[in-house]
Parts: C-alpha cells; sequence; structure tokens
C-alpha cells in the first residue's frame, strides 16, 4: 500500500508545482481554474457564436445551404495552442503569491483571451486585418507573458513561445500541405 499512497503524494507534488499553488487553499485552486477556464470558454464560445455561415453564389446555384467555415492552415494550429497554453499560464498566475503585478498580468491575459475571441469572430479577410490581427494576439501573448515570467520563470515560459514549438507546427503544416490523395 505505501507503494500508492507514494505514487499519489507524488502526483499531488506535481501537481501542485505545475500549478505553482504551494500555500494555497484546494478552494482558491479550484476558483482559479474556474475563472480562468471559464473565462477562455466564455470568450472561444462567444467568438464561435459570432460566426455566421455565409452564402455564397456557389451555395445558391446548387440550392445548397451555407457553411460555417472553420479556420484552417496556420491559424487552426495556432489558436486552441494561444487559448490553452496562456490559459493554464494565467492559472499559474492566478495561484502565484500575492505580489504587485499579479493583477497586471491577469488583465493582460484577460485582454488577450477578449481580442483574440474579437478577431476570431471578426474573421479579417485584407491583408491589414489578418496583419492586425496577427500583431495585436501577438504583442498580448507576449506582453502576458513577460509580465506573468516578473512573477514566475516557468509561468512566463509556459505562455511564451519556443522556437522548439514553432519548429513543430511548421513540420506540422508542411505535412499537411504535402498530403496529396492516395491514388489507387
Amino acid at each position: 500500500m505505501s507503494s500508492i499512497d507514494d505514487t499519489l503524494d507524488d502526483v499531488a507534488e506535481a501537481a501542485t508545482d505545475f500549478l505553482n499553488s504551494e500555500g494555497r487553499s484546494a478552494a482558491h485552486v479550484a476558483l482559479g481554474v474556474a475563472v480562468t477556464a471559464g473565462f477562455a470558454i466564455l470568450a472561444t464560445a462567444l467568438a464561435t457564436g459570432a460566426i455566421k455561415p455565409r452564402r455564397t453564389p456557389r451555395h445558391l446555384r446548387g440550392q445548397t445551404g451555407p457553411i460555417t467555415e472553420r479556420p484552417t492552415g496556420s491559424l487552426s494550429l495556432i489558436l486552441p495552442a494561444v487559448f490553452s497554453a496562456t490559459t493554464l499560464s494565467a492559472l499559474r498566475v492566478w495561484n502565484a503569491p500575492s505580489r504587485p503585478g499579479r493583477g497586471r498580468s491577469l488583465g493582460l491575459w484577460a485582454a488577450a483571451q477578449g481580442i483574440n475571441a474579437l478577431w476570431l469572430a471578426a474573421r479579417p479577410s485584407t491583408l491589414f486585418g489578418q496583419m492586425a490581427a496577427a500583431m495585436t494576439s501577438a504583442g498580448l501573448a507576449a506582453a502576458f507573458a513577460h509580465e506573468a515570467r516578473k512573477l514566475d520563470d516557468g509561468t512566463g515560459k509556459l505562455a511564451a513561445p519556443t522556437g522548439a514549438g514553432v519548429k513543430l507546427a511548421n513540420l506540422v503544416e508542411r505535412k499537411i500541405d504535402d498530403q496529396r490523395p492516395t491514388v489507387h
């Protein structure tokens, strides 16, 4: 039985370390999970609900119903990662000891989530709009990562993209682009 207890202790210790919740009550951690995940889910739901199906001449000719588009290419790989990585990082900021800058970090995270949701809902189609979306999203994410790193180095690293992550995303996108239908 002691090996099970040791394993449970190791898991609890790892979770405490990952969540940056040493010295915090379970209620505080649960509230942080509810606030950060709830805000991210709400922002995503509002953005998704704002996407209206488009009717194109092709749909009108074929008398088929409109379809709702989903992001493709790099955008489809980046959006879920932005929401989830920064949400985990925000949870670590929430659990960090009270210090100056913690509220600023959480405010930047909330602003980044809100702006990302607005861009997702707006789906800019012009080059200028797409550049504005990319720059504001990246800028807010970088500002959040910078402020989070001031509180806890691991939290900032979780929020900031790494070279390995970018390399992996590029590899996946190349693999997707290179896929050709199989000829039998």
